[in-house]
């Protein structure tokens, strides 16, 4: 039987995604399912505003409302309470950062077999402000740690992968996707890791578990329809 696939669209410079990659790794230990990891690269400062800050947390400059302060603020606060559960560092970062490089090398690991230990390193070391995703040669040193042939890369990644970055960046969008994690799934999106309990439940659904998986998140019951 052909695995179904779960589209999964992340940025490195998300902490919301970083918080989602081991719950997605989770829907391939427990379900006939492979994922897809696509990048979607955010364009924060269209949202949420810019602002740079320096080593001692100093604002250098800034161009946000009182508004966007307060939601940057509380997403801060909200990702650190889940992080610190699993023992993950996030530090905020101390600029607006461009992650359409290390995006371009999820998709060279991606066609190289890597994914996972390129994601592991790639979050671990940006979140505790290790690690720069915007200096290529960064970036293709990260991929040879993971084991991936980076023969070829710093080239493609200039040219041909930086065009499938954009068409992907552009099919995601035509497709209604607009933040991350965004999970698709049979196209229907769901946006955000509080959603993988409904994918889990609709994976059940369509026969797609292990025999050895367990769903302790199935609540099914609270809103479907009884049979009379």
């Amino acid at each position: 039987m052909t695995k179904k696939t779960i589209e999964l669209y992340i940025d490195h410079k998300s902490p919301y995604a970083y918080l989602a990659i081991e719950p997605a790794w989770a829907l391939e230990r427990d379900f006939d399912v492979t994922l897809d990891w696509l990048p979607y690269t955010l364009d924060i400062a269209d949202f949420l505003g810019s602002a740079e800050v320096g080593d001692n947390g100093a604002i250098i400059a800034e161009n946000r409302t009182a508004h966007q302060w307060r939601r940057v603020k509380y997403s801060y606060m909200d990702v650190r309470r889940y992080a610190n559960l699993r023992g993950l560092t996030i530090r905020g970062p101390q600029k607006i950062w461009d992650s359409s490089l290390s995006a371009i090398g999820l998709l060279w690991a991606r066609a190289h077999g890597g994914v996972r230990i390129y994601n592991d390193i790639v979050y671990e070391r940006f979140w505790q402000r290790a690690l720069d995703i915007e200096d290529p040669g960064v970036i293709e040193h990260v991929l040879n740690e993971a084991g991936i042939d980076t023969a070829g890369f710093a080239a493609w990644a200039a040219g041909e992968g930086r065009a499938l970055h954009d068409r992907i960046r552009a099919h995601a969008e035509a497709s209604g996707v607009f933040g991350v994690p965004t999970f698709v799934l049979d196209g229907e999106l769901f946006w955000g890791r509080e959603h993988l309990a409904l994918i889990r439940l609709r994976l059940f659904d369509l026969g797609l578990a292990r025999a050895d998986a367990v769903n302790p998140l199935d609540v099914s019951h609270a809103w479907r329809p009884r049979s009379r």
